[in-house]
């Protein structure tokens, strides 16, 4: 209840809410002050098909513009406790009849979309990457290729132009049966056909060391101190002259600082961990050691506990 003024009264009443008929009435008099006032709270009523579904949300998702009609078609559900197969009903024949222009690129964004949860990533990589798609399939000239190829490499794209690199094998893993080598090709194909489109080069990013190691240390588990120093020793590996792939480098970064701690690696999991073969650590490592002085950090190795690397 609350207060406020009636005219018949003449002075200040307490007044009464009807919820079920939206009336406003004085406790004294009964006199309605207000009648049919729209509740501007928030609707708690489900209005789904589903029994099990007590979602209130009633609205559509969001426009994409990347689709013909915005994304807001309609489509004809299957009724509840409906029998046989609905595409067979005349409602399902009739919505099988539409054309939809947008149908295979409505797939390809939900197949984007699986691929990107699986790896984690967030939501403005995969609109990146349904932009890069729907720029290439424009061009028409995608029509027999490798279509689970074509959208990884669009996702590995879009994770590079947003600062969010993942090695060609991590978007190998979730692409569906797509080797690294037709994804690579793939990746070449876009950026070519996107340049010659723009009449420009196309920005892709610059791969660091550092976009993949707090990846990596985390899935081998890594402290906090370790994984401090391996920063900190990524980012020193970038002055020297190393002419090594920026994930080969992480590898043996990690290698080396977990030969330093009481918690050490076998070469075997740092090589699961990171994608990068057992031989290629090896290698890089053998790069990096004698500039172990210049790269482990005073504070998590002292220079006689650099003896206790191992000489490659």
């Amino acid at each position: 209840m609350s207060d406020s003024f009636c005219p018949d009264c003449k002075k200040q009443t307490e007044v009464a809410f009807d919820h079920s008929a939206g009336d406003t009435v004085c406790t004294e008099c009964g006199l309605v002050l207000e009648a049919h006032s729209v509740d501007e709270t928030s609707e708690w009523r489900t209005f789904a098909n589903e029994s099990n579904d007590n979602d209130p949300v009633r609205v559509g998702g969001p426009t994409n513009p990347l689709l013909t009609d915005g994304g807001l078609s309609t489509v004809i559900a299957k009724p509840n406790g409906a029998q046989g197969e609905f595409l067979s009903s005349s409602l399902g024949r009739w919505q099988n009849r539409g054309s939809n222009p947008d149908r295979s690129l409505i797939l390809a964004f939900r197949t984007i979309a699986n691929m990107a949860d699986r790896l984690g990533l967030v939501a403005t990589i995969k609109d990146r990457a349904n932009e890069i798609y729907k720029k290439v399939e424009d061009l028409k000239s995608i029509r027999g290729r490798n279509q689970d190829a074509i959208l990884a490499a669009c996702l590995y794209i879009a994770c590079r132009q947003e600062d969010r690199p993942r090695t060609v094998k991590e978007i190998c893993s979730v692409a569906n049966g797509a080797t690294k080598k037709e994804i690579g090709r793939a990746k070449e194909f876009i950026v070519k056909q996107l340049e010659v489109e723009m009449g420009q080069s196309m920005e892709m990013g610059t791969i660091h060391a550092g976009d993949f190691l707090r990846r990596f240390c985390s899935t081998l588990g890594m402290n906090n101190q370790a994984v401090k120093a391996a920063q900190e020793a990524v980012s020193r590996s970038e002055e020297l002259d190393i002419r090594r792939s920026p994930i080969s480098i992480a590898a043996a970064v990690i290698y080396m600082i977990t030969q330093l701690s009481e918690d050490k690696k076998p070469l075997k999991d740092i090589s699961l961990a990171t994608g990068v073969a057992e031989g290629t650590i090896r290698n890089s490592y053998k790069d990096l050691y004698p500039y172990a002085s210049r790269l482990i950090p005073n504070t998590y190795a002292k220079e006689e506990d650099l003896k206790n690397l191992c000489t490659p």
